[in-house]
């Protein structure tokens, strides 16, 4: 497997209580990209990861970690921050990060000044002596992130990590990731929320009843589905629904539609002429969000076939 991928896995399977949760997961991960495990509840994102890390074995299938075909070899130069958050209570904020390097081979010293450092950069420095139980649950989970960060790992594996997180907590989030990338960690994280996705990843997957559906960037993801318009008449009136494609729906005075595969030229000459003209008029093509859905409807109704 190529050195060029923090990560890959072919063919990996997890069976629980005789239910398939992981059926044949290929996975390849380029160094140095932020990449997204994207998914419904369920899809089996978070067995992949744990599969990935070492902490459960496949049942079938093989993995590489940091060119580690055993992934546990490599944990030191991992940072995990898994979906079932946990810090000690009584402990200090910087204590708590310092305490996550040791764990990975840290000195105890370097830790607690990383964790300052890392604290202030994240908006975090006032908090850094209270104690845990005294955070708010977004001030902790970002505590437990620069934890998994503070050793400096070549790996970064992030679990649903914006789950629970207010607004303010999730920008800070992704501009902890950001920085983990810029400073050239390779940064794998799990998600079901499309547009931290799409704000954030090189590269992704979608996950839906255990297998891959899609692997690419979000512009290929987004490319799967055709372009929308939004027009808005000059003048409306009863015959115009006739004249626009059959999924045409009308909104406060505005249509949106698909674009015909034919392209919009010839539609918007059928408008002018019939005299309804053009008050507005803007061409997108549909986000993540709406690719997201297709794809898993589309896996839905193939499993259904089979």
């Amino acid at each position: 497997m190529s050195e060029e991928l923090a990560v890959s896995a072919t063919g990996l399977v997890k069976d629980f209580g005789g239910r398939r949760v992981v059926d044949g997961v290929d996975i390849a991960v380029p160094r140095g990209l932020i990449y997204g495990v994207l998914g419904p509840n369920g899809a089996g994102k978070t067995t992949t990861l744990r599969m990935l890390l070492g902490i459960i074995e496949p049942d079938a299938g093989e993995r590489m970690l940091l060119g580690h075909p055993r992934p546990r070899e490599a944990s030191d130069q991992v940072g995990y921050l898994p979906e079932e958050r946990g810090l000690y209570p009584g402990m200090r904020a910087k204590d708590a990060i310092a305490f996550m390097g040791a764990l990975r081979g840290l000195r105890w010293s370097e830790g607690r000044r990383r964790a300052r450092t890392l604290m202030e950069a994240a908006g975090l420095g006032h908090a850094a002596d209270d104690k845990i139980r005294k955070l708010s649950k977004g001030m902790a989970q970002l505590v437990q992130l620069l934890g998994s960060a503070v050793h400096h790992p070549d790996l970064l594996v992030l679990d649903e990590p914006f789950s629970g997180l207010d607004p303010v907590n999730q920008e800070r989030l992704e501009k902890l990731i950001l920085a983990e990338r810029d400073r050239g960690a390779t940064i794998l994280f799990s998600t079901h929320v499309m547009a931290h996705a799409e704000r954030l990843c090189d590269r992704l997957s979608i996950i839906a009843g255990g297998k891959v559906r899609f692997e690419g960037t979000v512009a290929d993801a987004r490319a799967k589905l055709p372009f929308k318009a939004h027009y808005t008449p000059h003048r409306g009136g009863p015959e115009l629904a006739a004249l626009l494609p059959p999924d045409a729906e009308q909104i406060d005075g505005s249509w949106s539609f698909t674009v015909p595969e034919e392209g919009i030229e010839a539609l918007l000459v059928r408008l002018i002429d019939a005299g309804h003209g053009i008050s507005g008029l803007s061409i997108e093509r549909p986000g993540l969000h709406d690719a997201f859905v297709r794809i898993v409807a589309e896996a839905g109704a193939a499993e259904t076939v089979e």
